[in-house]
């Protein structure tokens, strides 16, 4: 008894705040929920990024839910990537059950069915607010490491940007791009060399062939205009709940280079765009991430750099991001380093590896008295998980295996009506889901192109045109020169030697 009071005080200890706090549950002891031990998370330090971790069926997409409705309860809005589609069920409010009902007694807290305000968003076909920038919002920079390409070819790519800023061509989609390329080498190929230097047409076909890959993968469906702003991930409703946006991302489960590519433009968009908050005692806007390892594992260097580079920088934005992946290891050592919340669902140890995980994410938690981390990990059950987080001061909570509390919304999808009412009321789809193709590279090099030539078919015929009458000056020069050379008959008799000698004989006689 003396332990578990001891470990009550602690906990509450640990997790008091002065300033608003997200309840996450209660803390338990040797497999007992001790009510009223509950474990917090200061607002103050929700832009410090986070872990939600654990097997597949513990709770980590529940866990995430409960986050997003905690934060738009207080203002938040945040950003979901919903990778199972099983999200949108946060515009319904939960239909309750008695095991609900219990579980929030043992933790100590009351259970309040509710909705939240829903945004649906898409990168691709599937109905919502379409998401979309432009290929000069990338840059060459974040473009050249989309694509993979080599520094030769990153210059290129620069190269190009750079042409088409001094030529006021936009460069709106992935067509633009592509047009521009060709055009490097073949219509403008002087033009390149005389300003730019030569361009190699094996690193722009090596360039295009990346382009093509991506495009695959659906990329030409993400490029293009209207871009979406940022600033509409902000909002909060008229009762002052944050907006939960939800991507919903079923279908590019197998094309993470789109997801890779949708996810370093919308962290590098907001990063360029939202002002420094400082020590604002609330973030702006947090974002979860599902299934994050398809960030990752296909990731090369130069894009993972990019990745942490943004994470370790976005925090001063006032923006968290927070990781939902089966293992801490998915993560990168730079990025996990970063993290200021950890959720730690069950791990399961069928093989050796599993075993050697288990120990490795073990050490990456506080050292407690209380647990044996390692034999925790596995012995969790569904909606609990090993929790540490930092309290106001920065410093990590004590670490307390944990009774999550359920979510207020439904943990299920949408039915089509419900989904119809949702995308009916939404006044963002009315913006950005009118098609824009406005005049950009593609159509101002064509023009470019016909008039270049047309204006050769011109300079041809004029040419043509010099080379007959030129032809026909010589052949006039020639008649006229054979004209003035023929004798008439008359003046050569007159002039002939013999009618000559003849004259001078007669005018000889006359003078004697």
């Amino acid at each position: 008894m003396a332990d578990k009071q001891a470990f009550f005080d602690l906990i509450n200890e640990g997790n008091k705040t002065k300033g608003e706090a997200i309840t996450l549950g209660a803390a338990m002891l040797d497999g007992e929920t001790v009510t009223n031990a509950l474990v917090k998370i200061p607002l103050k330090t929700l832009n410090r990024h986070g872990l939600i971790a654990g097997a597949t069926g513990t709770g980590k997409t529940k866990t995430l839910q409960v986050l997003a409705e905690n934060l738009s309860e207080k203002g938040i809005p945040v950003l979901l990537m919903d990778m199972k589609g099983d999200l949108s069920g946060i515009a319904q409010p939960s239909p309750g059950h008695p095991k609900i009902d219990e579980r929030h007694e043992k933790i100590g807290i009351p259970f309040d069915a509710k909705k939240f305000p829903v945004e649906i968003l898409s990168l691709s076909d599937q109905k919502g607010v379409r998401l979309r920038a432009t290929v000069s919002e990338f840059g060459p920079v974040l473009l050249s490491r989309i694509l993979q390409v080599s520094e030769t070819q990153a210059g290129i790519i620069s190269v190009i940007f750079k042409y088409c800023d001094d030529n006021k061509l936009p460069l709106l989609d992935l067509k633009d791009f592509k047009k521009i390329l060709q055009y490097s080498t073949n219509e403008g190929k002087k033009e390149f060399a005389d300003n730019y230097g030569r361009i190699s047409p094996a690193s722009t076909g090596a360039i295009l062939r990346r382009v093509v890959a991506l495009e695959q993968q659906g990329a030409d469906l993400f490029f293009g205009e209207k871009s979406f702003d940022t600033d509409d991930l902000l909002r909060v409703d008229e009762n002052g709940m944050g907006y939960i946006n939800i991507v919903r991302l079923t279908d590019i489960q197998d094309r993470p280079n789109l997801f890779s590519t949708f996810m370093l433009c919308l962290l590098a968009e907001i990063y360029s765009t939202f002002p420094e908050q400082g020590d604002s005692g609330r973030p702006e806007l947090v974002i979860f991430i599902d299934e994050a390892h398809l960030i990752f594992n296909e990731a090369s260097r130069a894009l993972i750099n990019q990745i942490e580079s943004i994470v370790k920088l976005i925090r001063s934005k006032g923006v968290g991001l927070y990781f939902v992946t089966q293992n801490p290891t998915d993560v990168p050592d730079a990025v996990l380093s970063q993290l200021g919340l950890k959720v730690q669902h069950a791990l399961r140890a069928f093989t050796a590896k599993d075993r050697k995980a288990i120990k490795l994410t073990a050490e990456n938690y506080p050292l407690s008295k209380y647990y044996k981390t390692s034999e925790v990990l596995t012995s969790l059950g569904i909606g609990e998980a090993l929790v540490t987080a930092l309290n106001e001061k920065g410093i990590p909570t004590p670490l307390a295996a944990t009774m999550l509390r359920a979510p207020m919304s439904r943990m299920d999808v949408l039915e089509e009506d419900e989904l119809k009412e949702v995308l009916d009321a939404s006044t963002l789809i009315k913006k950005y889901n009118k098609e824009v193709d406005r005049e950009s590279a593609y159509e101002l090099l064509n023009e470019k192109i016909e008039a270049a030539e047309k204006e050769e078919v011109k300079r041809k015929v004029r040419e043509e045109n010099e080379a007959i009458e030129r032809s026909s000056s010589r052949s006039s020069s020639k008649s006229r020169s054979r004209r003035s050379t023929r004798q008439n008959p008359f003046v050569k008799v007159l002039t002939s030697p013999t009618v000559i000698r003849s004259v001078l004989g007669i005018l000889g006689k006359m003078l004697r």
